[in-house]
């Protein structure tokens, strides 16, 4: 049964991060790119991997998703024109994308299943989180720290460009002054 969900959670991630590529709205594909990150924390939970998944859920998801939606809504983005002109391009990525699926599925019917790990040499789960921790508030505090204020000066510096663009823009649900 668990490997019914595996291949199911699989399925849906991967259809959700083809959705990223394949949309033309940013939103949309905004959307996808998150249902894809959450995809891969339902799998990370699968795997038993508790810490990794929170990790996955309030860094990529909870975080990074977010802040291109936050974005993509900001910038007020269009989607593309209804012309194809990358038919070219789209015909060899198919191409690849093929080949690539039929040397993954050629590779897994000659070998089967990836060997079991030698669970002797495998450290127990809980076993380093604890000086993960302690080492992330402590030796690293400092990255970690100057990555939040980086992130936070390119979300208010992202928001005063697009308002400089929009008084440029002369639009008129924005007043020179700012309120609006």
């Amino acid at each position: 049964m668990a490997d019914f969900f595996f291949y199911l959670f699989a399925f849906l991630t991967v259809l959700a991060a083809a959705g990223v590529v394949v949309n033309r709205n940013a939103v949309n594909a905004g959307i996808c790119l998150l249902l894809s990150f959450l995809g891969v924390a339902v799998l990370l939970v699968l795997l038993d991997a508790y810490f990794l998944a929170a990790l996955q859920i309030l860094v990529y998801a909870g975080a990074v998703a977010v802040l291109f939606l936050f974005v993509i809504m900001l910038f007020d983005v269009k989607g593309g024109d209804s012309r194809k002109p990358y038919r070219k391009i789209a015909a060899v990525s198919g191409i690849l994308a093929l080949a690539l699926l039929t040397t993954g599925l050629l590779s897994f019917s000659r070998h089967g299943r990836l060997p079991s790990p030698d669970l002797a040499r495998v450290a127990a789960p809980d076993a380093n989180l604890k000086d993960f921790g302690y080492q992330l508030f402590t030796t690293y505090l400092l990255p970690v720290e100057v990555t939040g204020f980086l992130l936070l000066i390119a979300m208010l510096g992202v928001t005063l460009l697009s308002k400089k663009a929009a008084e440029e823009a002369g639009d008129p649900g924005q007043e020179p002054g700012g309120k609006g």
